[in-house]
This record gives C-alpha cells, structure tokens and sequence, in this order.
C-alpha cells in the first residue's frame, strides 16, 4: 500500500467527477439500485475500495451500518473530510479502514456483511478472482453483493464518440483501455462476472446499466450544467430507467450486477 496512485488523484475523483453530471447520476442511479434489493436499515454493509464514501455515505444517511475499506490512505483522508461535514449521528454509523481489496476478509477481522459493495474497482486490476473471492467471503449468507464493472460488450462506444475510428473498431474486441483518469482498465461482460460470483456461491439477483445518455453527451463534449438542478433530476430519471431496459442497459458502458450470498 505504500506505492499509492490513487493519492494524487483523490481531488480530481472526488471534487471532480463525482460532481460532475455523470458522476451525480452514477451515485443517484446506483443508490436506487441498491435499494431494491438491500434489507431494511440498520443493517451492515461492506464498501471494498469505497474510495472518499460517494456510494456508500448515502446509505449510512439512510440509516445502514457501514465499513469503507479503500487501501489508498488519499482517498481515505478525502472521505475523512466529507465524513466530518455530515451529521455526527451519520459519522458514527461509519467506520474507515485503510485497505486492499485482496485482504477485506482479515482487515474486517472475519466479520461478514449483509451487504458487500465493489464499484469501479475490479477494472483496475490485472485479475479480479483474488478480489471477487474476497467479496464473496465477507457476505454473509442470504447477504447482497454489488459489483459495478467496465462493459466490455459495450467497449467501441468511447472512442467512436470521441472520433477515434480506428481505435474504435480494435475496441470491439478489447478488454482494456486507458480510462478517463489516464489509468489502464480492464473489462467484463455480465456473463462472465456472474459465473465468477456464483462459482463463489453468490447467484446474480439483476443486472443494470448506470449511464447511457449523460455518458455520450459527455463523451461527444457537451456542456452539462451540473447546478441545473431540474435537469439533473431529468436526467437522472431517465437513465434510471433506462438502465433496467434492454437494449439501453447493454450499451451502457458500465455495468452494475447485484447478487445474493446463498446459505452454506
């Protein structure tokens, strides 16, 4: 953990992105997705790589447990900051602790989760077994686990959008890029993640795309006010719903796949 790239970027990631457009229908798009299929609060509920808590701070606003584990100790000062501003009633809800992915089980002291949530990191890993077994394990029987992933079905769409032809038709059969925050990334398709859960006794519940319109809009270099407030919620509505549709949902060009730990 020492070598930490994600320090340098924490600013940009969290102040940036996530306040942008995209990144403000991505946390509001996935929320509701979650709470389809997450039990009532106070439950538990395990973020793997939560990162500065975009995801998972909103739910321990809605009343769950929750235990952010990122192994990147910029992005943990950056959810620090964010925690502090929140109620004091909603920071004792949330515990931080500063680890991989790969070491979630022994890092949780064995503790296993209602809920187990890993957005946006298996794509940044050469292999992601070591790190969906670890997902797996920390769920407790009948518990959810929420993996967001990069499509790889839907991997011709960035670059087509930004002009680049040729890298656009190598893309249809490519697995990796460089990503919008100029790290390599990996992609999967919902078959192949759903066979590695489930080989890992967690059956896929539902899959869903997270952005669609927002994506291309942003990719093609328009110009989203992210203070239009009644435009965001527009927005946000339609690509909620779009991402329970077919074909919609398979040309997003990531995927949020929730599944459910099956009992012993």
């Amino acid at each position: 953990m020492s070598d930490d790239i994600w320090a340098g970027l924490a600013d940009h990631f969290a102040d940036g992105a996530y306040a942008a457009v995209k990144g403000r229908v991505r946390t509001y798009v996935m929320h509701q997705q979650l709470l389809e299929h997450l039990p009532a609060p106070p439950v538990s509920v395990l973020d793997v790589g939560g990162g500065a808590g975009h995801q998972s701070f909103p739910l321990a606003q809605a009343g769950y447990e929750v235990t952010l584990l990122d192994p990147s100790q910029g992005m943990l000062d950056k959810a620090r900051q964010r925690l502090d501003r929140l109620p004091a009633d909603v920071q004792r809800r949330v515990t931080l602790k500063r680890a991989a992915g790969e070491n979630a089980e022994e890092a949780v002291d064995g503790r296993r989760f209602d809920a187990v949530l890993c957005h946006g990191v298996l794509g940044y890993l050469e292999r992601p077994e070591p790190v969906v077994d670890q997902l797996c394990r920390c769920a407790a029987p009948g518990g959810v686990v929420s993996i967001m992933a990069g499509n790889a079905a839907a991997a011709a769409v960035r670059p087509a959008l930004e002009q680049r032809w040729e890298d656009a038709l190598t893309a249809f059969d490519a697995r990796s890029e460089i990503g919008v925050l100029g790290l390599p990334t990996h992609a999967t398709t919902v078959p192949e993640l759903s066979e590695l859960v489930r080989s890992r006794g967690v059956e896929t519940l539902n899959w869903y795309g997270v952005w669609l319109f927002v994506d291309w809009l942003d990719l093609s270099g328009a110009d989203l006010d992210p203070d239009d407030s009644k435009q965001l919620a527009a927005a946000a509505a339609v690509e909620l719903e779009a991402g329970r549709r077919d074909p919609y949902r398979q040309l997003s060009r990531i995927f949020h796949l929730v599944g459910r730990k099956t009992p012993n």
